[in-house]
């Protein structure tokens, strides 16, 4: 079992940045794929971003793509989400994820997911 501890959100204007990280405990990091989803009020869940057990591979949405990096430190059990050129649409409770894969996978789908952060919110002004 892993515990989940986002942080790293805030209140910024469109056009900035922003670094979460999520720091795990427990089993080690490397066990695990990781994923940031992000859940706005009156809105379904939304996939984010999704990393590798070793970072190898990298997946995003086309919402994102571009704007957003995922990366993570095994060795700091800590996954980070870089975003940049924040837009107010990006606005949102952002969660961190875990979940036991194969060490090339990424995973899109929220319900695969067995260990979830408490979020932390982003909100980005106009």
């Amino acid at each position: 079992q892993v515990q989940l501890v986002e942080s790293g959100g805030g209140l910024v204007q469109a056009g900035a940045s922003l670094r979460l990280s999520c720091v795990a405990s427990g089993r080690p990091l490397y066990s695990y794929a990781m994923g940031w989803f992000r859940q706005a009020p009156g809105k379904e869940r939304e996939f984010v971003a999704s990393i590798s057990r070793f970072g190898e591979r990298v997946l995003y949405p086309d919402s994102v793509k571009g704007r957003f990096t995922i990366s993570r430190d095994n060795a700091k059990n800590t996954v980070y989400l870089q975003m940049n050129s924040l837009k107010p649409e990006d606005t949102a409770e952002y969660y961190c994820a875990a979940t036991y894969a194969l060490t090339v996978a990424t995973i899109s789908e929220s319900a695969r997911y067995d260990y979830w952060g408490q979020g932390t919110q982003v909100t980005v002004s106009s």
